[in-house]
């Protein structure tokens, strides 16, 4: 919850802000200059960062005597703001809380809210769900006011309700056409994390890549992804390449694996770039394993000179199967090497024979494959939004087009 522990900070310093204004307020409502000098020199301190002598000057204005309900509202505001900047909470407090009484109904919302933060600071946070029940009823459901919810439902394992209090936030700003407030997909993510439902997860984080594409969020989700109920182990080189278009391959296991399974799938030319990627960030060609990695470079250096023959054998075979399968895997072949318009006609030739194993599959080679080329990048987007299944090929096309945004 440290989004909420820094909105917290964020409202508190809301308090300070009444130093600055209060000498405005006091002159606006006719304080008499016995108050309202003491009270300007103690907001000129307060600038200055000496509180303790602020209060001083506070409580100069609070000794003058038959002061007016307005006066001691503005002495109280600024003992607030001193008193808070002073690390004096207990002096803080018992002035917002006069503050509270003495303002009008349209005020106190805000007010509540400001002594719920302090309490919820000091960890107290039966007080802090007082004052907080406060603000409600004043009509104040603003942002800090979420927050603070947010704050003392997980501080008492209220997961549950945060989660729907999130959900309804970001349900609120889809159906009113706006971007969700990245505060509440966060808190929406945490709360279903720890409630142990992976799916949800996986679901909220896909929305933050969609709204918010930051390298740790698209890292969150492909982490995540393969444990979604009914994810495929066949989509694992797809994971790889996500990663590497959104910056998230790092390690230099994933750097390995990657190629490994780019050989695997008859594209060393994949396999090629990947390493050499790997080498120019120097995550590869270092260490006690530089030698491992150095063979497995040389192999794909050699597989890629010698693919092509491999492709043209695979290829006569796939012409005379009575499934399109082998023609999509020969086609997709043909575009990791480069060749990409021959490999998109061929999975076009194997789609159209049909009788295929996975047909949403095909569709998602077909679709990647006409990314790889500016003039039919827009066909493959189109494509990918074709692709459906439960087994993962819906989730990698549906990601794949979020990464081509960028």
């Amino acid at each position: 919850m440290k989004s909420v522990r820094t909105a917290l900070i964020a409202l508190i310093a809301l308090i300070a802000l009444c130093a600055v204004c209060a000498w405005g307020l006091a002159a606006a409502q006719g304080v008499r200059p016995a108050i309202g000098k003491p009270l300007q020199q103690a907001a000129e301190l307060l600038r200055a960062g000496k509180a303790r002598a602020a209060l001083a000057r506070v409580a100069a204005a609070d000794a003058v005597r038959a002061k007016t309900a307005a006066e001691q509202l503005v002495i109280d505001r600024m003992r607030a703001a001193a008193a808070q900047r002073a690390g004096d909470t207990r002096m803080a407090l018992a002035a917002l809380a006069s503050v509270y009484a003495r303002s009008a109904a349209a005020d106190q919302g805000r007010i509540a809210e400001q002594i719920s933060a302090i309490y919820a600071q000091q960890r107290d946070n039966a007080k802090a769900a007082e004052w907080l029940a406060r603000a409600i009823q004043a009509g104040n459901r603003g942002p800090g006011v979420q927050q603070l919810q947010g704050y003392l439902q997980s501080a008492r394992g209220d997961y549950a309700g945060i989660a729907r209090a999130a959900g309804a936030a970001v349900a609120a700003a889809e159906q009113a056409g706006r971007r969700p407030a990245e505060a509440d997909l966060l808190r929406l993510a945490d709360a279903e994390q720890r409630l142990g439902r992976n799916d949800a997860v996986v679901a909220t984080l896909e929305r933050l890549v969609r709204d918010y594409p930051k390298p740790d969020y698209w890292g969150a989700l492909l982490d995540r992804l393969p444990r979604k109920r009914g994810f495929s182990s066949r989509y694992a080189l797809d994971l790889l390449r996500l990663r590497r278009a959104t910056g998230t391959l790092t390690e230099a296991d994933d750097y390995v694996v990657m190629a490994q399974m780019a050989l695997q799938a008859d594209r060393p030319r994949e396999a090629r770039s990947v390493l050499d990627q790997g080498w120019a960030r120097g995550v590869l060609g270092q260490g006690p394993d530089a030698p491992r990695q150095e063979r497995l470079r040389a192999l794909a250096l050699k597989e890629d000179g010698e693919v092509a023959g491999l492709l043209a054998l695979q290829l006569g075979a796939a012409r005379k199967s009575a499934s399109g399968d082998a023609l999509v895997r020969v086609g997709n072949a043909y575009a990791g090497m480069g060749e990409v318009e021959r490999g998109i006609a061929l999975i076009e030739q194997g789609i159209a024979r049909g009788r295929l194993r996975h047909p949403n599959d095909a569709r998602l080679r077909l679709g990647l494959a006409q990314l790889q080329s500016p003039a039919t990048h827009d066909a493959g987007l189109e494509t990918l939004a074709t692709v459906k299944g439960s087994a993962g090929a819906a989730d990698i096309a549906r990601l794949a087009r979020l990464a081509e945004r960028g």
